[in-house]
């Protein structure tokens, strides 16, 4: 097999240090075995490869086989069990999807309304997307510092605690014991305290991994996801303290907390894995790093405050929600200056993603970003949440976010960083099925609730009774079903290409990382 350069860098960007991206022992070359979806390119010039400025020179991984195979098992551990979450979640969704057209289905107390959609949101928030991500956190943070993950006993541990909790949380919502008045948190209190144990110990590991890095600089990814880490620990400490949330201090903490746990947590995750993977798969540097770290700041300087704009006209200070809905503005800074950063990247390679079903993940995860996050900015503006506050809409905005753009977001990494990790790989049936059943099946979901919730917030607006409201929804709850309905036969073929990607057999062999020395003669 042809050998490549063992490391391309970044180009130059006012002054910014090169950053290895790519890596012979990742498989992926400027040559002719590229895996399946991956896209060929000619390497960065010599001049590029060798003019690396602060040391960072062309190198072999620095991981052993053991440390290679160790990290393939995490990867593999977390997305296995996160997937395992993903159809729960959402099997349980498709059923509160059909008891909104057919209430008198599945009756039964553990089967309302009230118990099945906090399992649903949080085995969806703390089951599938925490699991996955920080799975897909681990290997991107190993492979681009090139050296070993600080210590796999942690990462299984907190694989340990996380499913503990998202199990234990759901037990106790199915048995009725739920904080009600806490979206997101309605987990009892000693089970949330397992999650942030999960979390120290996620950011102490990621920590370490990045300490210990060989090469001189934090990749970007990094940044994005050790500060998803961080930050959200300090987000989950002080939704946790009890001293100050009574009267509007609940109200006040619960839009910090529940809004920061998608735009702290998940956001900054799922772009750390755009970062890494969008360049991995297209074999060519992200298009600005400068831009990358302008996105990152002005993320973090903009998010943390707009919670509040999930309560305007409440009795929450009018300050507070007027300074909320300017931060949502400003929020197109990062959101507009990050989604084009992936754009560029990917200018000229459109046409790829015809044979490339990774990057047609990625690129619907990018415009899911892009257009979930700029329709957030104008739900801010309090003559649209007169029309859209506590309808149906919402429920598709967030579907939007948490499905088109973070969900997108996963699966896009999971195919490009798996099987480099296992060297397996799904069959192209099983990728297509999964992409276009999502894709339709979230779509349908999305324009449904969206002109329907529309609809049902201007019968309030114009005050015909409420009842007439749910007459005009009926037709748009019957899409939804239909649209999830489609969504979960998609992440059954997910589960089976991950089982191809992981302990399955039959799947096709992929160039993988897990020989260090693989192609060091170039």
């Amino acid at each position: 097999m042809p050998t490549e350069p063992r490391i391309t860098t970044l180009p130059t960007q006012d002054s910014l240090v090169k950053q290895a991206v790519y890596d012979d022992a990742d498989g992926v070359g400027s040559d002719h075995s590229a895996p399946m979806g991956f896209v060929r390119e000619q390497d960065a010039s010599s001049s590029e490869r060798t003019n690396t400025p602060m040391g960072v020179a062309a190198q072999q991984s620095s991981l052993s086989i053991h440390d290679e195979r160790m990290l393939r098992w995490v990867l593999s551990a977390y997305t296995v069990t996160a997937t395992f979450w993903l159809l729960f979640a959402t099997a349980v969704g498709v059923l509160i999807a059909y008891k909104f057209g057919a209430p008198d289905f599945a009756p039964g107390e553990w089967l309302t309304f009230g118990r099945l959609r906090p399992i649903h949101t949080n085995a969806t928030f703390y089951g599938w997307a925490s699991l996955a991500l920080v799975g897909l956190a681990y290997y991107v943070a190993a492979r681009s510092s090139r050296t070993r993950l600080y210590s796999p006993r942690l990462a299984w541990i907190g694989l340990v605690l996380f499913n503990g909790a998202a199990v234990a949380g759901t037990i106790a919502l199915a048995l009725g014991h739920n904080n009600g008045n806490l979206e997101y948190r309605e987990w009892p209190g000693p089970i949330r305290l397992i999650f942030l144990g999960a979390l120290l110990i996620t950011a102490w590991n990621l920590i370490g991994t990045v300490a210990r890095r060989s090469t001189h600089d934090i990749y970007l990814s990094n940044w994005y996801t050790v500060g998803a880490v961080l930050w959200t620990c300090i987000i989950a400490v002080v939704a946790t303290l009890p001293w100050y949330q009574y009267g509007l201090g609940q109200v006040s903490v619960s839009g910090f907390y529940m809004h920061n746990a998608v735009g702290m947590w998940f956001t900054p995750l799922a772009l750390g894995i755009f970062y890494y993977a969008l360049p991995k798969l297209l074999n060519r540097p992200i298009y600005s790093y400068a831009l990358g770290v302008f996105a990152f700041w002005t993320n973090l300087v903009f998010y943390p405050i707009i919670g509040a704009h999930h309560f305007l006209f409440s009795p929450l200070p009018w300050w507070l929600q007027t300074t909320a809905i300017v931060f949502s503005v400003a929020m197109l800074v990062p959101v507009w200056g990050g989604s084009a950063n992936f754009l560029l990247t990917m200018r000229g390679r459109m046409r790829d993603m015809t044979h490339s079903y990774p990057l047609m993940f990625i690129f619907v995860g990018v415009i899911g970003y892009l257009v979930g996050s700029t329709q957030g900015t104008f739900e801010a503006f309090r003559s649209l949440q007169e029309v859209w506050h506590m309808t149906n809409f919402t429920v598709g905005h967030s579907h939007l976010t948490m499905y088109g753009f973070v969900t997108f977001a996963i699966w896009g990494g999971l195919y490009v960083l798996l099987p480099l990790g296992t060297g397996k790989e799904p069959g192209p049936l099983g990728l297509a099925l999964h992409f276009w059943m999502a894709v339709v099946g979230s779509f349908i979901y999305v324009i449904s609730l969206s002109v329907g919730g529309t609809l049902q917030g201007l019968d309030w607006k114009h005050g015909l009774p409420f009842i007439q409201s749910v007459a005009d929804m009926q037709s748009y709850w019957v899409w939804r079903g239909v649209g999830g309905s489609l969504m979960f036969l998609s992440h059954v073929v997910f589960g089976w290409n991950v089982w191809r990607m992981t302990y399955g057999v039959g799947a096709k062999a992929a160039p993988n990382d897990s020989n260090p020395a693989a192609g060091a003669g170039a």
